[in-house]
């Protein structure tokens, strides 16, 4: 189907077009407690099109679609001359699409993905987590797969990348007497992280027994936030996202390369880095979605802006061709140690109904399902109540401690603390 496509994509007149052919094959298992219920393999195709119509001198319209994979070559004829009528619908300023480069050249296939050995190591550090009369697994699911994925487009781009995805999805169960929770958790990675995954779904058992002992939240005002968990990615995703050139194109982030993005910084400044990989993240790649080269790149160092990256139209604009779609994250260490940072009063938030720092504004808003009053000498759970504040007016005592801990493409201080949040309490 993919060489038929190209040739009716040659034939049909368009200014310029894209192709992502994926296959995809795995393993899936579905446990009740520790025994196995069902599981099955798959294997998936899917063939992403999407073309591109010059209008006029000076703009460019695009629109995408996925062919079917039973679709006959004039069921796909059709789709082509329907997205090349749809292009001309939206214009843009012109910009080009990414051509070939040393990087595409280079570029050699990792063609084996182990899958049953990344299916293993999900199954024996899942079955081998220490579970109690009133912490344990309810049930899990496991999905171990190999993807390749082949990217081409008009300008001669033709590159082909194999890696692993996966998923555990896991429930776990917190009783005291009559009474019982239920904590879902979601992991994602590329390879099984072993280490990642106990760890994690350690902590949710405790946050389950905790839950069932929490007091109402105190309204405490004014005071420090630690995050300590995966919610801590939202404050870091806003500094990426005020890097993409969407967002500056758009007006929507003031940042510019070489000037700080807050003064009077009394805590820690922020270094973030674009990586190309991370350990068994779900997105290691050598190129985006567009085909650009992916490489390790410090997008803000000490709070002043190197870097902008993002998708290819927006980087056009701005005239950064070397521009691309970040997948991994790194984010330095502070000065302090965790146990430093971890001294005195402060609120530590682990469970959020939903947890959010808005990237243009800088908002905070989180509404507690479980956090832990820390008061100087005893420590409380607590539920209820929310957390808000402004990212940008918070900048000042932002605070990360020396160690890191990685969540799937995002490596980040194990310990973020914001001083003089507000806590809005239920007690």
């Amino acid at each position: 189907m993919l060489e038929q496509v190209l040739e009716i994509l040659k034939n049909a007149g368009v200014y310029a077009w894209e192709v992502t052919e994926m296959r995809t094959e795995g393993w899936e298992f579905y446990f009740i407690r520790h025994a196995l219920d069902q599981n099955r393999a798959k294997r998936i195709y899917s063939l992403g099109i999407k073309v591109y119509q010059k209008i006029g001198e000076d703009k460019i319209g695009s629109a995408g679609a996925e062919l079917p994979p039973t679709a006959s070559s004039e069921e796909a004829k059709k789709l082509v001359a329907n997205l090349a009528y749809q292009a001309t619908l939206a214009p843009n300023k012109l910009y080009t699409l990414r051509k070939p480069s040393e990087a595409h050249a280079a570029h050699r296939d990792r063609v084996c993905v182990d899958v049953p050995a990344i299916a293993g190591d999900f199954l024996r550090t899942l079955k081998a987590l220490p579970e109690t009369e009133t912490e344990d697994l309810n049930s899990y699911e496991i999905f171990a797969s190999s993807a390749t994925r082949r990217y081409l487009n008009s300008e001669g781009v033709d590159v082909t990348e194999t890696y692993p995805e996966s998923m555990a999805e896991v429930i776990v169960n917190a009783r005291n007497g009559n009474h019982e929770i239920e904590l879902y958790r979601m992991y994602e990675s590329g390879s099984c992280d072993a280490a990642g995954l106990e760890r994690d779904v350690k902590k949710a058992m405790a946050y389950g027994r905790d839950r069932l002992l929490a007091k109402p939240t105190p309204a405490l005002g004014k005071a420090d936030l630690i995050l300590s968990g995966e919610d801590a990615i939202e404050v870091y995703a806003y500094f990426a996202d005020r890097l993409d050139p969407a967002m500056i194109c758009r007006r929507m982030s003031d940042w510019a390369i070489g000037k700080p993005i807050a003064e009077d910084v009394k805590g820690d400044r922020v270094t973030l880095t674009a990586k190309r990989e991370l350990p068994n993240s779900s997105l290691n790649r050598a190129f985006d979605n567009e085909g650009s080269p992916i490489r390790d790149t410090v997008m803000l160092r000490d709070n002043v802006p190197e870097h902008f990256l993002g998708g290819r139209m927006f980087s056009c604009y701005m005239g950064l061709e070397d521009s691309f779609q970040p997948g991994n994250y790194a984010v330095a260490g502070g000065k302090q140690s965790e146990a430093e940072l971890r001294k005195g009063k402060y609120l530590e938030a682990v469970e959020f109904s939903g947890f959010e720092v808005d990237s243009m504004t800088g908002d905070i808003f989180g509404e507690i399902r479980l956090a832990y009053w820390h008061d100087g000498e005893t420590v409380t759970p607590v539920t209820g109540g929310s957390v808000s504040g402004n990212l940008r007016e918070l900048l000042g005592e932002l605070y990360l401690s020396a160690e890191t801990v990685q969540y799937d493409n995002w490596s980040i201080p194990a310990v973020t603390k914001l001083n003089g949040v507000t806590v809005a309490g239920i007690e």
